[in-house]
C-alpha cells in the first residue's frame, strides 16, 4: 500500500495543513478579519472573584459540618473516602424540633403532636392537625375522627402499630381553625423529615391540606381523591379527612374505595 494511505502519511500531510491553517488570520477570526482582539480580563478581577468563590466554599463547609455534627458525627476520616453519614432518626428530628417556637401556634397549644407508630411503615396516614383530644395528650387522632380512622386501618387488616400517623403542622390551631399558610411553611420541614425516614410505600393524605401540601395543588380534595399521585418517590393516595366523613356519613363509601386501592397497592 503507498505510504500516503497509511496513517503515518497521511498524519503527516494533516499536520502541515493544520500548522498552515493555524497561522491563517480567517482562521482565528473567520467572522470578521478586521475585528479586534478583546481586551483581557483584568487579573484583579479575576483574583477577587476567586477570592469570593473561596470564601463561598469555607462557609458551606462550616454549615455541613455543623450538620454532620447535629447528626452525631463525631469525627471525619483524614484517608479518601465517603465521610460518615449516621442514618437520621425520627427521634433526632423531634430533638431538633424540641419545644418549638417556630411559629405563633406555640402560645396556646398545649402540646406538642409529632406522630407516632412504626418507624419502617409501608402506610404512612397524614391528617392537618391536631384536634383538643390531640392536644390534650400528645397523641395524633385519638379522639372521635382518630376512632374512626383506627376502625380504618383494622379493617384493611393493619393496626395503629404497624402503620405511623402524624399531621402537616405539629400544635392545635386555636378552636380548631384551618391551618394558615406560615404555619404550614414552618412545620412541614418536619414533615418532610419524618417521610425520608420512613420510606413508606404509600402515604394517605387525609383531607384537603394534607394533600394540597403534599401535592403542592390548590385542587380540592374532591379531585385528588380516588386516585394515586407522587411525592419524592412515595405514591399518594388522597381521601376525605376522618372528620369530615363523621360529619358527611353519605362519603364514607367512597373514602372506603381508596382505602381499597391502599390495601391492593399495600399487598403487592
Amino acid at each position: 500500500m503507498p505510504k500516503s494511505e497509511t496513517g503515518t502519511g497521511a498524519s503527516s500531510i494533516f499536520s502541515r495543513k493544520t500548522e498552515s491553517l493555524m497561522k491563517s488570520k480567517d482562521y482565528r477570526n473567520p467572522a470578521n478579519k478586521n475585528q479586534e482582539t478583546p481586551e483581557p480580563v483584568p487579573l484583579t478581577n479575576s483574583m477577587d472573584n476567586a477570592k469570593d468563590q473561596f470564601i463561598r466554599v469555607i462557609g458551606d463547609l462550616k454549615h455541613y459540618v455543623a450538620y454532620q455534627r447535629s447528626l452525631g458525627t463525631e469525627f471525619f476520616p483524614r484517608s479518601p473516602g465517603k465521610l460518615p453519614h449516621p442514618r437520621l432518626t425520627l427521634g433526632a428530628v423531634r430533638r431538633e424540633l424540641g419545644e418549638c417556637k417556630r411559629c405563633k401556634l406555640h402560645l396556646t397549644r398545649r402540646h406538642i403532636v409529632f406522630g407516632e407508630g412504626n418507624e419502617k411503615a409501608t402506610l404512612v396516614f397524614v391528617g392537618e392537625a391536631p384536634g383538643e383530644d390531640e392536644d390534650r395528650q400528645g397523641r395524633p387522632f385519638v379522639g372521635k375522627a382518630g376512632q374512626l380512622l383506627t376502625r380504618i386501618i383494622n379493617a384493611i387488616g393493619l393496626t395503629r402499630e404497624e402503620v405511623y400517623i402524624t399531621n402537616i403542622i405539629k400544635c392545635r390551631p386555636p378552636r380548631n381553625r384551618n391551618p394558615q399558610q406560615d404555619e404550614i411553611a414552618t412545620c412541614e420541614p418536619f414533615l418532610g423529615q419524618q417521610l425520608e425516614i420512613i420510606q413508606p410505600k404509600i402515604i394517605c393524605a387525609l383531607g384537603s391540606f394534607a394533600a394540597q401540601t403534599l401535592l403542592k395543588t390548590a385542587e380540592k380534595i374532591s379531585q385528588l381523591r380516588g386516585r394515586f399521585h407522587e411525592y419524592r418517590g412515595m405514591k399518594v393516595m388522597p381521601t376525605y379527612h376522618p372528620a369530615f366523613l363523621l360529619r358527611n356519613p353519605h362519603k364514607k363509601r367512597e373514602a372506603w374505595e381508596d382505602i381499597k386501592k391502599i390495601h391492593e397497592e399495600y399487598i403487592k
